[in-house]
């Protein structure tokens, strides 16, 4: 590899009198010091003219809040669950317990993990290969997937949020998900040690299984197996279920729905994935034995009709992932491609196209919410924008609801969930073959947090 060059003193004096050159520079660097970019760059027309109207609204009442956590794939899945949930029993409001839905989450991702790493090292996989060092990055974290959720809900169903409420390392994972983390990593220096030692390895699975299980309860206590279900509803009426389980109520409740035969439609923008077709990530899921972490690629037109035609004709929300990050007013719920001009601060085009910034590590779904309301122009198919129900609690926005430009959905969505018997026939047929599988550490592979 040759020599790289320096940044010379010469070279450094002509950028300083570059910059000295041109009054707006010290404009912008007088106003960004004194106020921060997201002041002097949001685009004031743009921030007036984006209004909160809708011709579809789905209420779900207060929004929720994953404090620090990274949690908002089960929060925004349980709101879609709970608005379904809310009309099955009459309830103006209800919550499902996230807590409960992490607490078998993570316990179902140690197992995941270390069968899964126990088979690479049985297979020979160096401790410092790409994919080694990528899972011992990643492990027990936070994020999820639409699938992933179904798959806990599915085997464990869901409880009320007042049976098993938030608890200190709920609301705040990270120690917790520290301590986690240290477990497992040292799990796998013993796995490697105990290479081809069939008996060792089961042993050392077992035994981090049982701490595993014990440090989540300490933590997040003991979810119920079981509980009586008792609720007066919105006309005052009092119901008792009596004694009931978690999965029982998920079946009696959100079951009929049929939320765990919903597809995941992604936007993946790169040219060598053709539409049409079905991919997968390489080592990612949480239940071992649960429906894979598969995606069918289609075009963001087709998310965008299946998201307005499941708003409009059914009246229930949408569960979707996104890059939440580009041009976001957090304090005022709003997301519009133009909603800040930071080029035009610092006079630098920004000119990535979608494709362009997946593939480049400049953008990719990272954050979970569900659309709940949409604006249709009068040709009854033009989306004009769309109402957000985020997990940041009710202190922001509009109540905690956003509101997301059309163009924005274009830029920056990448996955939305939806019935399987939405999709046409070329569709279906498509679900049926294998995916094609990409790395573990593909962009399509993140995680909503």
């Amino acid at each position: 590899m040759s020599e790289l060059s320096p940044l010379t003193g010469e070279a450094l004096h002509a950028l300083r009198d570059e910059f000295d050159a041109d009054g707006t520079n010290r404009l912008a660097m007088n106003a960004v010091t004194a106020a921060g970019i997201e002041k002097v760059a949001r685009n004031y027309d743009r921030a007036r003219l984006l209004q909160r109207r809708f011709s579809t609204v789905v209420d779900n009442g207060e929004a929720t809040h994953q404090d620090r956590s990274g949690r908002c794939w089960l929060f925004s899945s349980l709101n879609v669950a709970r608005f379904i949930a809310k009309k099955n029993m009459n309830l103006k409001e209800f919550e499902f317990s996230q807590n409960y839905a992490m607490y078998y989450d993570k316990l179902e991702r140690v197992n995941y993990f270390l069968k899964d790493v126990a088979a690479l090292v049985a297979a020979g996989e160096p401790a410092d290969s790409r994919l080694m060092q990528h899972l011992l990055a990643d492990v027990m974290g936070d994020g999820g997937q639409w699938t992933m959720a179904m798959n806990v809900y599915k085997k464990y169903g869901a409880v009320p949020k007042d049976l098993f409420p938030e608890t200190e390392s709920s609301k705040n994972t990270g120690a917790m998900n520290t301590q986690l983390r240290h477990l497992l990593h040292t799990a796998v220096a013993h796995l490697y040690a105990a290479a081809g030692d069939q008996a060792k390895t089961d042993e050392i699975v077992a035994e981090t299984t049982a701490a595993g299980h014990r440090i989540l309860t300490i933590h997040l206590g003991e979810p119920p197996v079981s509980f009586d279900w008792e609720w007066t509803d919105a006309d005052g009426e009092f119901h008792r279920d009596g004694e009931i389980t978690p999965v029982e109520f998920w079946q009696k409740y959100v079951g009929p729905a049929g939320l765990e035969d919903y597809v995941c439609l992604v936007d993946d923008p790169r040219a060598e994935h053709a539409k049409g077709k079905k991919i997968g990530i390489e080592h990612l899921g949480n239940v071992a034995g649960g429906d894979a972490t598969e995606y069918l690629n289609v075009p963001n037109q087709f998310m965008k009709d299946c998201v307005r035609k499941i708003l409009v004709e059914q009246g229930i929300p949408v569960w979707f992932g996104a890059d939440c990050h580009p041009f976001m007013d957090r304090e005022n719920g709003s997301w519009a491609t133009d909603l800040f001009e930071y080029g035009k601060v610092y006079d630098v085009d920004f000119d990535l196209d979608k494709e362009a910034r997946v593939r480049f590590a400049d953008s990719a779904m990272n954050h979970a919410m569900a659309f709940a309301g949409v604006d249709v122009a009068d040709d009854g198919t033009t989306t004009r924008r769309w109402r957000v129900e985020n997990s940041w609690g009710a202190k922001i926005a509009d109540k905690g609801y956003f509101t997301m430009s059309d163009d924005w959905f274009t830029e920056y969505v990448y996955e939305v969930a939806v019935p399987k018997a939405m999709l046409p026939e070329e569709y279906q047929k498509a679900l049926e073959e294998p995916a094609t599988m990409l790395p573990a550490w593909d962009p399509m592979g993140a995680l909503a947090k």
